[in-house]
């Protein structure tokens, strides 16, 4: 297993490139933090970083905008202040920034930036048109583990800020340590063993499994205690198939109005909960010592728990109204349902067997979740044999088989070139299924249990060649300068479009060279054309209609589409669902594929073509 100490090394090696300056250096940490601990990017959030002078205690800001068609409820606004390395010194700089933030949005501050002013002027508003399921959490980004004091300070800030703003405020803390922890590759139960004690009343059934009742005080207490240990709740339930978002989603009402107004009829109410272990002792009657343990059923239910129980019993107030004692004696009788299993260090295959059937109701998967998919966890080692390119299912693992190499040098294989699962489906996606603006616009439909997600593992063809040949589509998008950073305006925002204008071209050579154009058919012909160095020619022609088509000025381009006229607004275009499907929504973009496909099937090497297609599959 790879050392904290080379993990943090790796994480770090992209954001210290190129002797950046120290707000550079903020930036990049900060994105870096959004991208893989929050999961949040510019495609599914509006991202504001203005860290530097006059930033008003806040580097960088999200917004993510209620979307009940995903089940959200509620605007959120997350404020994270961004501290690497040396400018984080402790207790100190968690309550001088806190002050910094709390002056800024209380008007106290007039020395901003100009980017800051206008963000803090949203945040005003927000505040005072907030709504009941609004939010809005202030996040500390460390490079090192806050520690259990400084943990305490940052739950102050909470208190503190809850006073000012009401119950919208809340805060977390994430580290690269955090995220070290997320890993471990090779440890099914992570990177050291972690033992806490639960208080509850279980009876033994066979040698795995333990069933019974556990107070919800004790479920909160348990909860405490493992995010003092490990500094991330989230970790507790890394083997769910359907990670907790909050109080965003709309199946926590339910739960949190029970607990709300009649706790003690929880058990009642409730199905109950499942957590698996490693091993299980008794270390009294009415108590057990966990080793790893997981929750992987009742993930929503015990966040809910976590919710309430911090917002009534951790907000502070030495003279309670006796509507809150009323309350707290209801819930001295609640109780939920808990099945204990024991997996054994071992246990992965009875872990995620667990896991899969423990969770009957419908779906709501994570990205991160990929890692739990049978297909996934078969089609990873085959990608990496059959391609030599290093498949990453799980989030962070790239990072840590590099620090790995970097430990070994001569551990083979020797990866050089790697590709996120995640991001390979959004690719297919587009290309395949035509879905260019789902895929820039949102992540949800892509993970487990979304729609996209199903369509496109559900389809026979698709498998190891077909997620190469997504590979091969996104390198070439990249290449091309696709994406967030480049320095030419028409190629920013569409990454996806142009994959879909490529695909599209070897569809049509496939179509009128009367061969197979299903999709199978199509993940083969790119594979081929990229071993015979041919996949430039698809490349030039897409390039060169993305280049026409978001250039102001030139006859059919993005900005004469009379839905655009109507919307006047760029990003809300290019993530609209109807992008590139009918001539109602975009017939400009129509009008300019259908005179592509004409003139690459005039100018390209098309022999040379033909005969790349009868050249024999890798095997």
């Amino acid at each position: 297993m790879i050392s904290l100490e080379d993990f943090e090394r790796q994480w770090l090696e992209e954001i210290v490139a190129g002797s950046p300056s120290t707000t550079q250096l903020g930036h990049s940490f900060a994105e870096k933090i959004l991208r893989d601990w929050h999961e949040i990017d510019s495609a599914t959030a509006e991202v504001i970083l203005c860290d530097g002078a006059g930033d008003g205690g806040i580097d960088a800001a999200v917004f993510v905008k209620e979307d009940l068609q995903e089940g959200i409820e509620g605007d959120l606004w997350v404020l994270l202040q961004s501290k690497y390395g040396s400018s984080y010194t402790g207790a100190d700089t968690i309550t001088s920034e806190a002050q910094k933030l709390f002056a800024t949005l209380e008007g106290k501050r007039e020395k901003l930036s100009s980017l800051s002013t206008e963000l803090v002027d949203r945040l005003r508003n927000f505040l005072k048109n907030r709504g009941p399921k609004d939010r809005l959490d202030y996040v500390l980004a460390t490079t090192k583990k806050l520690t259990a004091e400084e943990q305490e300070y940052l739950a102050n800030i909470k208190t503190l800020g809850r006073a000012k703003f009401g119950e919208c405020f809340d805060v977390d803390s994430v580290s690269v340590e955090t995220l070290y922890n997320k890993v471990a590759e090779e440890d099914a139960f992570g990177p050291a063993k972690l033992s806490l004690k639960l208080q509850t009343t279980v009876t033994s059934s066979g040698d795995i499994l333990l069933i019974g009742a556990t107070k919800l005080a004790s479920i909160f207490k348990f909860m405490q205690d493992y995010k003092a240990k490990t500094g991330d709740l989230d970790l507790l339930y890394e083997k769910n198939v359907r990670k907790f978002l909050g109080n965003k989603r709309k199946v926590n009402k339910g739960i949190e109005q029970t607990l709300e107004k009649h706790p003690e009829r929880f058990g009642l109410y409730n199905n109950g909960i499942t957590i698996v272990a490693e091993d299980v002792k008794r270390s009294g009657d009415d108590e057990v010592s966990l080793t790893n343990p997981f929750i992987v059923n009742g993930c929503q239910t015990t966040r809910s728990i976590w919710s309430v129980l911090q917002r009534r019993l951790n907000s502070g107030g030495s003279a309670p109204t006796q509507e809150q004692k009323d309350w707290q004696s209801q819930l001295d009788n609640a109780v939920v349902v808990t099945k204990i299993v024991v997996v054994g260090s071992e246990g992965e295959e009875l872990l995620t067997e667990t896991t899969r059937y423990t969770n009957s109701q419908n779906a709501v998967g994570e990205k991160d979740f990929i890692a739990l998919e049978k297909d996934f966890r078969t089609w990873a080692p085959m990608f990496k044999e059959r391609y030599g390119v290093f498949l990453e299912i799980q989030r962070g693992a790239w990072e840590a088989r590099r620090a790995y190499q970097r430990q070994h040098p001569t551990a083979t294989p020797l990866y050089v070139e790697m590709a996120n699962a995640f991001e390979l489906l959004k690719a297919y996606a587009a290309g395949w299924l035509c879905e260019p603006g789902i895929a820039y616009g949102k992540n949800p439909p892509f993970a487990p249990g979304g729609t996209l997600f199903s369509k496109i593992v559900n389809d026979s063809g698709f498998g190891v060649d077909s997620l190469f040949a997504a590979y091969q589509m996104q390198k070439m998008a990249t290449g091309y300068g696709f994406g967030r950073g480049t320095k030419l305006p028409t190629r920013g925002q569409t990454r996806y479009l142009f994959i879909m204008v490529a695909v599209d071209l070897v569809k049509d050579f496939l179509i009128n060279s009367s061969l197979d154009y299903g999709h199978a058919a199509i993940s083969s012909a790119i594979i081929k054309f990229g071993d015979a160095g041919l996949l430039t020619e698809v490349g030039e022609s897409a390039v060169q209609l993305i280049d026409d088509y978001l250039t102001k000025g030139n006859e059919d381009s993005l900005f004469s589409e009379p839905e655009f006229q109507k919307i006047l607004d760029l990003n809300a275009f290019l993530k609209a669902e109807r992008l590139g499907k009918s001539d109602e929504f975009s017939p400009r973009l129509r009008m300019q594929l259908a005179l592509t496909r004409r003139v690459f099937r005039k100018r390209a090497p098309l022999e040379k073509m033909k005969a790349a297609l009868a050249a024999a599959v890798p095997a």
